[in-house]
């Protein structure tokens, strides 16, 4: 099979003759991996559009301090999140997007800035480990990263988050590794600010998060020197101040405004919830990010897998304990919360993908080892499943088949081919720019065209279209038995839930412009309570489709009254 380890040679050693070469080559990656199906995904629920409502509320009331969901307090999370979401559809108010507080790919652009950030730091970062070409290539590896992606297309934390935890640890690493003398150059000057700046966003982003992990990293590489000596040039105390003055004016806001519930709900409810048990249906055994991590870290995982044996061994010299250090503690707290979420190991992958790369400089992935080979096929095994489930989604929900993708499909599965190949003869650093390749092949056919087609999945857009279809400026509108947060942000902040089919249908008989959507399971009760009322709403239509939330089929008929 052809080699591409000249032309790898050479792509690299241009990439790399500049750091702004370089950046430009990541920044154009990331668009390529990150913008197809950002402005066509649906609003995913429900985390994305409860996030999204939220920012909607804060800019349809001017009030930037409190969070809400309809009349609910949504006090989880800090405000970061919202006012870089608000700032975004501002700015395209301004530059005329039509309807532009109710186009969720606006509230995705922190997301999609934070997910290229992630990748851009994670260069910055891996350059205290690696020589430029294996910095780049892990950026690339990041960039590629299922999880990445699909957090990118997302509108809440978790790119933000990890640029934020990112930056902190790069700046982390380069005050390591000079203290043990295994730094090339000495750390900048603002390099504490760097630290301080990217645990302060994180804080207003997301909380304790980023502090946990650079404190956990922090806890076991001073144990192992007996000094926390070595941390003196973060400058501790200028560097606390600083995250006081970002994060303090708006917790002190909304301690005043909420009289304390916020940190009740957000600690005692939210975080200290998901401690003690599995919040919101998302409890998993301890393990389960293992087997999480072979399709979320996809397509480098299978050789991040090959690459522990090389950990264990060199685990005592400075560049591999600082990663082990950042990796396996959070690690094992993510493991030990009986809540379990994909992205919450998201701050972890660029430490994983540098000691992948180590290993690769190092001779530390055998591809003479047993099951090697095998684990390598991952690469082709993990997608070929997703293109069935894909596949088979699309035509047992809409008896279609996404044509378009299939061609895209192929080449992927090509490429994956090529990756395992690749490793076969030993081209490592081939195999893993050709993971680069497979991914995104894969992303161009899963977002633009296999998930595009499964319109099943499209229930609340569908809803939200059949209402405007009615021709009302502006109708009061009700749903009984569908409440996806999608509806709420798709419809209106004033969508009212009916808990009856007769307080449905007594809702069509007020005056004015109404329109209903009554899920079939509580047909038979609206109809009987519409049949005792004078006046008629009349059928606009009936939606189809599936709730990958509730994982079932449903059947939802849309009524109207409209005056005259």
């Amino acid at each position: 099979m052809f080699s591409l380890s000249p032309a790898i040679d050479r792509f690299s050693a241009f990439l790399t003759a500049s750091h702004a070469r370089a950046c430009a080559f990541l920044l154009l990656l990331s668009l390529a991996a990150f913008l197809p199906g950002l402005t066509t995904l649906q609003p995913v629920d429900r985390d994305e559009p409860r996030f999204a409502q939220a920012t909607k509320q804060m800019l349809e009331t001017g009030d930037y301090v409190d969070i809400r969901f309809q009349g609910e307090a949504r006090h989880k999370k800090p405000v970061g999140i919202y006012w870089l979401q608000a700032g975004a559809v501002k700015a395209g108010e301004a530059l005329g997007v039509p309807q532009a507080r109710t186009q969720i790919w606006l509230y995705r652009i922190p997301s999609l800035l934070g997910a290229i950030a992630t990748v851009l730091l994670s260069y910055w970062a891996l350059l205290a480990f690696l020589a430029r070409r294996y910095a780049l290539l892990g950026a690339a590896l990041m960039a590629g990263a299922v999880l990445l992606g699909v957090e990118a297309r997302i509108a809440k934390t978790d790119a933000v988050l990890a640029a934020c935890a990112v930056a902190s640890m790069g700046a982390l690493a380069r005050v390591w590794l000079d203290w043990t003398r295994s730094l090339a150059f000495v750390p900048g000057r603002r390099n504490w600010l760097v630290f301080w700046g990217a645990t302060a966003l994180g804080l207003l982003i997301k909380g304790p998060i980023v502090p946990m992990v650079w404190g956990l990293a922090i806890l076991v590489l001073s144990l192992r020197e007996r000094s926390f000596r070595w941390l003196k040039p973060l400058r501790f105390g200028p560097g606390i101040l600083l995250c006081l003055i970002v994060v303090l004016p708006w917790f002190a806001a909304i301690m005043i405004k909420t009289g304390g519930h916020f940190f009740a709900e957000s600690v005692g409810q939210d975080m200290l919830g998901k401690v003690a048990e599995g919040q919101e249906k998302h409890w998993g055994p301890p393990g389960l990010y293992l087997l999480f991590f072979f399709a979320t870290y996809w397509p480098a995982a299978a050789f991040a897998a090959m690459a522990i044996p090389f950990a264990w061994m060199r685990r005592k010299e400075p560049q591999v304990a600082f990663l082990l250090a950042w990796i396996v503690p959070s690690w094992l707290v993510f493991e030990a919360v009986p809540t379990k979420l994909p992205h919450y190991v998201l701050p972890l992958y660029p430490a994983i993908t540098a000691l992948l790369l180590l290993a690769l400089i190092n001779g530390g992935i055998d591809r003479w080892r047993r099951g090697a080979v095998a684990t390598a096929c991952l690469v082709v095994i993990v997608p070929l499943a997703l293109m069935i489930v894909l596949i088979g989604g699309n035509w047992r929900l809409d008896h279609a088949v996404p044509w378009l993708a299939l061609p895209v499909f192929a080449l992927m599965l090509i490429a994956g081919l090529s990756v395992v190949a690749a490793f076969r003869r030993l081209d490592l650093e081939g195999a893993l720019w050709r993971c680069v390749i497979a991914s995104l092949l894969l992303t161009f056919a899963v977002y633009p065209f296999a998930i595009e087609s499964l319109r099943s999945l499209k229930i609340s857009p569908r809803l939200a279209d059949a209402a405007r279809s009615v021709g009302c400026a502006d109708p009061a509108v009700m749903t009984l038995g569908y409440r996806e947060p999608s509806l709420v942000f798709l419809t209106g902040t004033d969508l009212a839930m009916a808990p009856t089919g007769a307080e449905a249908a007594n809702f069509l008989n007020q005056p004015g412009c109404r329109i209903a959507f009554v899920e079939a399971r509580f047909g038979d009760e609206f109809q009987k309570a519409l049949a005792a009322l004078p006046a008629k709403p009349r059928l606009v239509t009936t939606i189809n489709g599936f709730n990958i939330n509730g994982g079932k089929l449903l059947s939802i008929a849309v009524y109207a009254k409209t005056p005259g």
